[in-house]
């Protein structure tokens, strides 16, 4: 199917009287590679069901184009779905398994075996074609489940956390394979995930969730650089929060105090409390840094080529900073960080 645009207009799922998605507005263009991102429970994988069909919606409407496609059944909307769990059939081959949708469908054999021996060039597994389920490794069962998705030259792909049962090195893999089969065969895809750099590395643009509700739509670079909020900030690896209070601002640059610190930073705040977000990449340790702080070394972590520190200000308040200096628990350190890596927000 060729389609223009998948679109999302005030798309709302309820369960009784709890919202588990209230109004999502969303435009995906064909052939992008769009990422619901955010913690558990926070309405991606109910986003992602009410696009396949698995779920009704109880607000909006959901269109390709200009045909509307949430009262049409799963198997009408033709999308491809590869699952968290693989959900592949234990008692079939690899082959038949990518090949079970277009069974369903009836398509003709001989045109079946070409898609299905190209779906499996693709995913790299033509020489285990033979093989079940249960003689490969996680990795190969989740590429047999994305062959099987893509198989069906569905107009939409709906991925639902399927790296999240692999080991670090397979997620790694898999991630690469999965940008690569994008942009191999332009797929518009829809991909959940509660992992920040999963969603950096592979999506064009990144909708960050909570609560149901959309807190940020971006680019990968906008929504790490340029959070809308705290929330966000947060889940975007800035995890310094600071409590503070606005003591003055002119243009971009805001004076905050509080939790034993003064720092400058950028925000659109005048006054009242307020919230500094801080990357802990982005402290340099040191004599004669801007944003200065004096903190005492609690806990170290070995990264390979830097450490990871948790330490605390004198008022007890933690702070987390990274580091390639050696330093050991009960070590004081003096800790700085640019004015512009300091973000100030609304708490």
């Amino acid at each position: 199917m060729t389609f223009q645009q998948l679109r999302l207009d005030g798309v709302s799922r309820s369960f009784g009287t709890a919202n588990a998605l209230s109004g999502l507005d969303l435009a995906i263009a064909r052939g992008e590679f769009v990422a619901l991102l955010g913690p558990s429970g926070c309405g991606k994988s109910t986003a992602l069901n009410c696009l396949a069909g698995l779920l009704p919606l109880t607000g909006g409407s959901i269109w390709l184009d200009d045909a509307r496609i949430d009262g049409q059944p799963p198997e009408q909307r033709g999308f491809g779905m590869v699952f968290q769990n693989y959900a592949l059939f234990p008692h079939m081959s690899v082959r038949a398994n990518v090949g079970f949708g277009l069974k369903m469908r009836k398509v003709g054999r001989a045109e079946a075996r070409r898609r299905v021996d190209e779906a499996l060039r693709l995913v790299q597994l033509t020489e285990h074609a033979a093989k079940f389920p249960a003689q490969l490794s996680g990795g190969q069962q989740q590429r047999v489940a994305i062959a099987r998705a893509v198989v069906l030259e569905p107009p939409v792909v709906l991925m639902d956390e399927p790296l999240s049962n692999l080991d670090a090195k397979l997620r790694l893999e898999m991630r690469m394979e999965i940008r690569r089969l994008h942009q191999t065969l332009g797929l518009t895809t829809v991909y959940v995930t509660h992992d920040q750099e999963e969603a950096l590395s592979l999506a064009d643009r990144l909708v960050v969730l909570r609560d149901g509700a959309v807190q940020q739509i971006g680019t990968p670079e906008e929504v790490y650089a340029q959070p809308v909020n705290s929330y966000v900030a947060s889940f975007m690896g800035y995890r310094n929060l600071l409590d503070v209070t606005v003591t003055g601002a002119a243009g971009s640059s805001v004076t905050v105090e509080g939790a034993g610190v003064r720092l400058t930073g950028r925000g659109s705040l005048t006054e009242g409390p307020a919230k500094a977000a801080i990357r802990p990449e982005d402290f340099v340790v040191g004599d004669g840094t801007e944003n200065a702080l004096d903190v005492t070394v609690e806990i170290v972590e070995y990264h390979g080529r830097e450490l990871s520190v948790s330490a605390r200000l004198a008022t007890g308040v933690p702070v987390y900073f990274r580091t390639d200096k050696r330093l050991a628990p009960g070590d004081t350190a003096k800790i700085g960080v640019p004015a512009e890596r300091v973000l100030v927000f609304a708490p």
